[in-house]
């Protein structure tokens, strides 16, 4: 008799267990000192600082207590059990930065988001107009695994892999695939990088590493990384689409680039070339990107991000089998979890001796 095989394990590995100095140099590696700045200067006595934290584990707590032993936390609060309690705050978790907690909060000097993009907190006219307030952000924090995600989704448009998911539900053996798309390889191919920040890098070194080649815009002009072929301000845009195979955008959300791909960029955009978006949903016009996908002009898209969220079932995007979307997963990782936790643990500790915290959000700018 055959034994049926055991089934797979659904339980993904443990994670490494960090040390206090590997979080401490994972923090000081991943973070950024641009735009850095002391939140509250902590010379000679140092009353304790009140963080209200939305949540914290056991282990996490304890080394902050070692690290931070200036700081008393409050955990576990509601929005409206923290509004009771706004004018102990000195620091909070983005969860709490409601603009009457804003109004408040009269004693708060730092508020910590935990994700990358801050478009909803700095449209908040009390956090984005106080000159008292620091915002830190998860900046660099979610580079390898979105960039993993990009290659993900471009892999399977470009090898016609969907079909062939659909073949396996139905026991179908396919070669001839779905016989509209040639797959494609990536090497020699060109791939733009719309906005070469944390997450731009990551994905432009793995374009590189399919042997692509790898152009960016950015908001400031400057020399090139070796793997990347040329970089040119943002304003440039339309100017490189015509150039691009795939076009990656890493931009983050604000006035600037809203709608930045509309109908004139799609326009620009090379017949054939496939989109993916891992920014926000509302830098695509997504009336202007079902046009390019029902006119043929893109080859596809893969996106991470929509306009809205969750994209309503009725939408016309759902519709197009060339089109990948995931449900703004692509920063889910092992790695991720690390990396956020070493660069929050680091600025607690930094926000107790009153140095410089990483990752300070430029308010004007929007990130």
């Amino acid at each position: 008799m055959t034994r049926a095989a055991p089934p797979a394990s659904t339980v993904p590995p443990a994670p490494p267990v960090w040390s206090s100095s590997t979080l401490r140099a994972l923090a000081e590696e991943v973070g950024s000192l641009r735009n850095a700045r002391i939140a509250l200067p902590r010379d000679g006595d140092r009353p304790p600082l009140v963080c209200f934290l939305r949540e914290v584990g056991d282990d996490d707590r304890r080394e902050i207590e070692r690290r931070a032993p200036g700081l008393r936390l409050v955990t576990g609060l509601s929005r409206d059990e923290a509004q009771g309690r706004a004018a102990e705050a000195s620091a909070v978790d983005a969860f709490y930065a409601t603009p009457e907690f804003l109004k408040a909060a009269t004693n708060l000097v730092w508020v910590q988001a935990r994700s990358a993009g801050v478009d909803r907190y700095v449209a908040v006219p009390e956090l984005r107009d106080s000159p008292r307030i620091v915002l830190t952000n998860a900046r660099g924090v979610h580079g390898p695994a979105i960039a993993d995600h990009v290659f993900a989704m471009l892999l399977a448009l470009t090898r016609d892999l969907p079909t062939h998911l659909e073949g396996r539900t139905a026991g179908r053996w396919q070669p001839e695939g779905s016989g509209s798309l040639q797959p494609i390889a990536l090497q020699g191919r060109t791939l733009l990088v719309v906005g070469l920040g944390g997450i731009g890098t990551e994905i432009a070194k793995r374009g590189a590493g399919f042997g692509m080649k790898v152009i960016a815009t950015r908001r400031t002009a400057g020399d090139a990384p070796p793997y990347v072929e040329r970089v040119e301000r943002g304003d440039r845009l339309l100017a490189m689409l015509p150039e691009a195979d795939v076009v990656a955008i890493a931009v983050p959300l604000t006035d600037e680039t809203s709608g930045l791909f509309n109908a004139e960029a799609f326009a620009a955009m090379k017949p054939g070339s496939y989109l993916i978006n891992i920014a926000r949903g509302k830098v695509v016009d997504s009336a202007a990107l079902v046009e390019a996908l029902r006119s043929g002009r893109l080859a596809g898209a893969g996106l991470d991000v929509t306009d809205p969220e969750p994209l309503p079932p009725s939408d016309p995007l759902w519709q197009f089998k060339n089109v990948i979307i995931t449900p703004h997963v692509a920063a889910r990782a092992e790695l991720t979890a690390d990396r956020s936790r070493a660069i929050f643990l680091e600025n607690l500790r930094r926000f107790d001796c009153g140095e410089p915290l990483l990752n300070v959000v430029d308010l004007a700018a929007g990130y």
